[in-house]
């Protein structure tokens, strides 16, 4: 047995006779560092401001209420906002008749499952197993912690080898770190040779990915279809094939299959987001409404909740033509987040499309304005929303409203729209003269940062030198000099200030598009040979 004595435990149960029972099946365990969780909520809060080593999760954590979240979604919200690392221990404790519909439908599993009823004998046995585990991976998930992505990948194809009974596990692992790196080709490869080794739906998901990801979009699709025929309950295949669908521009397609697994799974509330979304682009302002509405209700007390829920909610009530209900969900917007920095600026923008809506062009007008003012003071808005109020600005012919809101969007690398994508907007609108206007003043703008990162460096300032950097290259992805520039920075910052994994692997990938946008360019064996010589001096592999 191992020594328990340093773990961390957190225990997620609504239920108080539970959390007795589990409290003391651990301190018999010798765990005594134990913390409780009634709720999601809860549980969301303490995991924001501290790690456990180990999640005991109670799966119906809804307790009856119909918005309530179960096990499985709090593990999906809590890896997608990064609340707990690769090596946190999360086991799921549930019945029975609940672990046979749960285990083939998730695409995020836990660490492990224990059924109800169970002794402290069989709860210290998983315990002891699932640190068994977390100690073989550890070396590879400090690794990833660090940013080294390229030695974790070698250390993990040497541990199939060493370590077989894990073997699948580190490949998967492998083949997860190729696709961070965009390295498709090498995922796609590690995930056909599991595939062919033993059918499994997390390898063929991830084959899917890797085919989708190199465009190859009608193969995707093609896999994604077997694999939900093979297994309905996998539902991350519907989330991809609903974007395969996207891709092609079938947007009623991708309702369809959205609605499936709402259907199915119907209190995740990414997935109704998204068909709220895809209904809107589709047509169906009736689906929208009701995906929003039940967003909206079922995010009240969540941790992560987000007021464009309620713009896009209102989007779908003015379609609908029901401007009565949208003013109640504005007013909702207004008093249920008060004091969320975006707050204003949805708001705004909600009662701008019901002017717009009405033909109120005054009223349009005095919003939108007041949109753009309440978006200076603003964090973290969607590249969607913003590029909405865009479009709402050059419909009413605001246009230096629509060109200060898109350079704001175009000057956001967190942003997710390229620049190419935001010219667009203003040459389907028919106004090419404002996406001349907006490519100049970027041209001027990626001049001064190039400047100001000279500065910088000349000043000693080369971690403030590359941030810069990578500044102008987001507004000017394919252009050489700026990367060239970028290049320099990074190897200089690289050359005095040590080794910096994540940047290493920026390096590298800048120098490769350098060689496909210009193969015979004089400076790239240089800028290569000063990255593998910076590699050496680090004692790094090549």
């Amino acid at each position: 047995m191992h020594d328990n004595s340093n773990l961390s435990v957190l225990v997620i149960d609504p239920n108080p006779g539970m959390r007795g029972s589990l409290q003391n099946m651990l301190v018999q365990s010798n765990i005594t560092k134990i913390e409780f969780a009634v709720s999601s909520g809860t549980a969301i809060r303490q995991l924001s401001k501290r790690s456990f080593d180990i999640v005991l999760c109670e799966y119906d954590l809804g307790s009856g209420q119909e918005n309530g979240q179960d096990g499985q979604q709090l593990l999906e919200d809590l890896r997608h906002h990064k609340l707990i690392g690769l090596w946190t221990i999360f086991i799921m404790i549930t019945s029975e008749g609940v672990y046979s519909k749960v285990v083939s439908a998730a695409e995020l599993t836990p660490t492990d499952y224990i059924l109800k009823p169970f002794t402290v004998d069989v709860l210290s046995q998983r315990i002891d197993r699932a640190i068994e585990r977390r100690t073989a991976f550890l070396p590879v998930y400090q690794m990833i912690g660090q940013g080294n992505l390229r030695e974790a990948i070698r250390s993990c194809a040497a541990a199939e080898s060493a370590l077989p009974r894990y073997a699948t596990e580190f490949a998967r692992l492998r083949a997860e770190l190729h696709m961070s790196l965009g390295e498709l080709n090498d995922a796609e490869s590690v995930y056909a040779a599991i595939l062919a080794a033993k059918p499994a739906g997390w390898a063929q998901l991830g084959l899917a990915r890797a085919l989708f990801e190199q465009d190859r979009v009608e193969e995707a699709e093609a896999a994604l279809t077997k694999l939900i025929a093979d297994n309905p309950k996998f539902m991350a295949a519907y989330d991809l094939l609903a974007r395969c669908y996207e891709a092609r521009g079938v947007a009623n397609r991708a309702q369809r299959v959205l609605e499936d697994a709402v259907a199915i799974s119907p209190h995740m509330v990414r997935r109704l987001r998204r068909l709220g979304e895809v209904a809107l682009d589709a047509g169906d302002p009736a689906m929208a409404e009701k995906s929003f509405k039940q967003v909206v209700a079922k995010a009240k007390y969540s941790e992560f909740r987000d007021p464009e829920d309620h713009v896009n909610l209102v989007r779908a009530l003015v379609k609908k033509g029901d401007s009565v209900q949208a003013g109640g969900v504005v007013r909702d917007l207004e008093k249920s987040l008060r004091g969320n920095p975006n707050t204003d600026v949805c708001k705004a923008v909600a009662l701008g499309v019901m002017h717009e809506a009405s033909g109120n062009k005054a009223g349009a007008l005095s919003e939108l304005t007041n949109a753009v003012k309440a978006l200076r003071g603003s964090t973290g808005l969607s590249g969607k929303l913003r590029v909405g109020l865009v479009r709402s600005c050059l419909n009413n012919r605001l246009d230096d409203e629509a060109s200060e809101v898109m350079l704001g969007v175009m000057n956001d690398v967190n942003g997710g729209v390229s620049t190419q994508q935001a010219i667009d907007v203003f040459v389907k609108a028919g106004r090419a003269d404002l996406a001349e206007g907006i490519g100049a003043r970027l041209k001027v703008q990626v001049l001064e940062l190039m400047n100001l990162a000279t500065e910088k460096a000349n000043m000693g300032d080369l971690k403030g030198a590359v941030h810069t950097l990578l500044e102008a290259l987001h507004m000017a992805p394919s252009n050489l000099p700026v990367m060239l520039a970028l290049v320099d920075a990074i190897l200089r910052q690289l050359g005095e200030l040590g080794w910096d994994h994540p940047l290493g692997e920026q390096c590298r990938a800048h120098i490769e598009t350098i060689r496909k946008l210009d193969p015979a360019h004089p400076r790239l064996a240089d800028l290569h040979a000063s990255y593998l010589a910076a590699r050496r001096k680090y004692g790094l592999a090549g």
